[in-house]
């Protein structure tokens, strides 16, 4: 487990960052000025107001909220002190299932409360019709606010969609999280690299769905093989589905064509945030990322220091599902960061 594995080039935009115990602790703010990199989000002018941001900073209930569905696990034997509790979100098409198993076992290693969420429009969760950062963030902050509310700040803990609400909820809200953990994304856009691949099996669930309406899963299946030739991520793709029973068509649990619109306008791979109008500094956070995968490139840390001054990153040999394909170097990572900064 290290940051840049034996097979991969140090970038020039990480000759800031310092080298410790294995990870990259964040470069000073004077660093971070002189990288000189560009993307999307950066401009030439600063702004004094977060207006033209729409809504995404906007906490005062204008966006509608919704109750989200969650599992808690908890440790065997009670800690001995409270202890902040874990929350972990899913990401695209998964739901709290998804992360039980890593979740028992988390709750006994590091003896707190484990929260596994759906997210609005996944799993259990309400449907609706929107889905995008500040909706889904504003649902978590709602869950704190409510279900934990008489608990010590919670550590957040995302991965992909998942991790881009956990940025948002610290920046929206910075008082709420006492730690944040991002998994394999970071606080940029990435729409050019992830919209086709999911828009894709969207419309394949949709022509399956819709227009043949299958009655038998491995019809489905097929038609996603058309697209996906990986037989795990189809399997993971259709756990969203229903099978129905005595022969019925097989139907969607999931809102099909809400969650194509928000692909479709860049609002999952997509970043509405301005690190010049806000940052997270309260906290740690921790970056984990697949150096198999390509959500998290070398040329984007500094944008990560930007938001985050305080993070902390460290790489899995894995690709973008790091807490299934590594669930124990995946834990290594969580646990030795967690452990290191829970009196801070």
């Amino acid at each position: 487990m290290s940051v840049i594995s034996a097979s991969r080039k140090l970038s020039p935009c990480l000759q800031g960052l310092r080298r410790k115990c294995g990870q990259y602790i964040c470069p000073t703010l004077h660093q971070q000025m002189n990288f000189g990199y560009s993307h999307k989000n950066s401009g030439s002018s600063l702004h004094n107001t977060a207006d033209y941001l729409g809504d995404a900073m906007k906490i005062d209930g204008s966006i509608e909220t919704v109750d989200l569905v969650y599992d808690k696990h908890s440790p065997t034997e009670p800690p001995k002190v409270e202890k902040s509790p874990l929350v972990i979100l899913h990401g695209l098409f998964g739901s709290k299932t998804n992360n039980r198993t890593v979740a028992r076992k988390l709750a006994n290693r590091i003896e707190r409360d484990v929260y596994c969420l759906d997210l609005r429009n996944f799993g259990g969760s309400p449907h609706i019709d929107r889905l995008d950062y500040p909706s889904l963030s504003a649902d978590v902050e709602r869950f704190v606010s409510t279900v934990l509310k008489d608990q010590p700040k919670p550590i957040l803990l995302g991965h992909s969609m998942g991790a881009k609400t956990v940025m948002a909820v610290a920046l929206r809200r910075p008082e709420l999280p006492k730690m944040i953990v991002s998994v394999d994304n970071a606080p940029v856009d990435l729409t050019i690299n992830s919209v086709s691949s999911f828009n894709r099996y969207i419309q394949q669930l949709r022509i399956a769905l819709e227009k043949h309406q299958y009655k038998d899963m491995k019809d489905v299946d097929a038609e996603l093989a058309k697209v996906e030739p990986s037989k795990v991520v189809r399997q993971f793709l259709l756990t969203n589905l229903d099978r129905g029973k005595n022969d019925e068509v097989i139907k969607s649990k999931v809102p099909l064509k809400v969650i194509s619109d928000a692909v479709v306008n860049g609002h999952i791979s997509g970043w509405p945030y301005d690190h010049r109008i806000s940052r997270w500094a309260k906290g740690p956070a921790l970056f984990i990322r697949g150096t198999k995968s390509t959500y998290v490139p070398d040329d984007v840390i500094p944008d990560i220091g930007n938001y985050f001054p305080n993070f902390e990153l460290v790489d899995i040999d894995s690709g973008h599902w790091v807490i299934s394909e590594k669930p124990d170097a995946f834990m290594n990572a969580l646990c030795d960061f967690i452990e290191k900064h829970e009196e801070d």
